[in-house]
């Protein structure tokens, strides 16, 4: 276990045409020794918490400081205990149907909410549920929030976030439909900023809209850092994997563009990789910087930030370890992460007790 440059990451490779949501992928995994403490700058995998989950893909922190993990295939989201990583099952969540990218995605939480990203018969939508948090709770019926969003086999973005302006984000994808991500008048490609209730957030850049920005390909990662501001993961197509710093009403330049463009009209990324080394999912804003759980690149970025800049190079972990990662959570503390792998999501090749979710401590 061990950093890498950026300049492995930002090399030119040549290039072949990615899968989808980032396929392929059967590096052997042997776990990499735990160190006694994780140095500054690094992570080291201080345990396995659980065990044997099926296509694992939306996670959350109850209050209790146990876990939520929702299933993409088996539509249903289990409570994980997050001392003993004992798994209690919540329940099936009505109305979701798995096909490609699409099923139960992300999860979010809020006063006694759990609200779910997930594929139905006819689009992708957000419902919510309520839920106690205590044992032997259940969900309840879903309701929904917002109805509408895009479908495909593939590029169904899922992930949703409350950020600290108490506003509900969603991260969607074009379903392989280019010309969505720059219609305005569409939910596809865009990061959504809601109120709790569904509606547009007050304050958005395009009155009496939801969206909040746009141009995305494929948003699959929302994480905020201490100052408030937003990092955005994108999926790109053969050439440029993004991390964006995004800013209301701006436009992020798919299809026109692709990674770092320098053009007028267009947001270029923080950071960018080649969709072998990334083709990211889930990330976080931990100790400075922003850790993001690569795919096809089966490894853990950590890309350092001082404001809205790059302080250093990004840097590699957990490289072919634990094979594809999707998901990744902060604790409130902020000195450990949950790492979610997806090794049984079609695309993987899955282990014994695959899949996983892990402790991380980082320094």
């Amino acid at each position: 276990m061990g950093g890498v440059a950026a300049a492995a990451a930002l090399l030119v490779v040549a290039g072949c045409g990615s899968p989808p949501d980032g396929g392929g992928g059967g590096a052997s995994r042997a776990p990499a020794p735990a160190a006694s403490s994780a140095a500054p700058g690094t992570v080291r995998v201080a345990g396995v918490l659980t065990r044997d989950l099926r296509s694992p893909w939306g996670l959350v922190e109850l209050p209790g400081g146990d876990l939520l993990v929702s299933s993409r295939d088996e539509r249903t989201i289990t409570r994980v205990d997050a001392s003993t990583g004992r798994k209690t099952p919540l329940g099936e969540v009505p109305g979701v149907v798995p096909g490609g990218e699409g099923g139960l995605l992300g999860l979010a939480l809020r006063d006694g909410w759990v609200y779910a990203y997930l594929t139905s018969a006819t689009d992708n939508r957000i419902v919510r549920m309520r839920y106690g948090g205590g044992a032997g709770d259940r969900l309840g019926a879903p309701e929904p929030v917002l109805t509408g969003i895009p479908k495909g086999v593939i590029h169904n973005g899922g992930r949703i976030a409350f950020g600290p302006d108490g506003m509900l984000y969603a991260g969607t994808g074009e379903t392989g439909r280019r010309e969505l991500a720059q219609d305005r008048g569409s939910l596809g490609g865009k990061i959504l900023r809601l109120t709790p209730e569904g509606r547009p957030a007050p304050g958005n850049p395009f009155p009496g809209s939801p969206v909040y920005s746009y141009g995305h390909r494929n948003v699959q990662g929302l994480a905020w850092d201490p100052a408030g501001r937003l990092w955005a993961s994108e999926f790109g197509q053969d050439t440029w994997d993004e991390l964006n710093l995004i800013e209301p009403g701006r436009n992020y330049g798919w299809p026109v563009v692709e990674g770092r463009a320098g053009r007028a009209g267009f947001t270029d990324p923080v950071a960018e990789w080649r969709p072998a080394e990334a083709s990211p999912s889930g990330i976080a804003f931990a100790r400075g910087a922003v850790w993001m759980a690569a795919l096809r690149g089966e490894r853990l970025w950590r890309i350092p930030l001082a404001g809205a800049e790059r302080s250093g190079e990004p840097e590699a972990f957990l490289t072919g370890e634990y094979g594809r990662l999707r998901t990744v959570l902060a604790t409130a503390g902020g000195t450990r992460l949950w790492l979610v792998t997806s090794e049984t999501d079609t695309r993987g090749t899955p282990g014994p007790g695959d899949d996983k979710i892990l402790r991380l401590e980082v320094g």
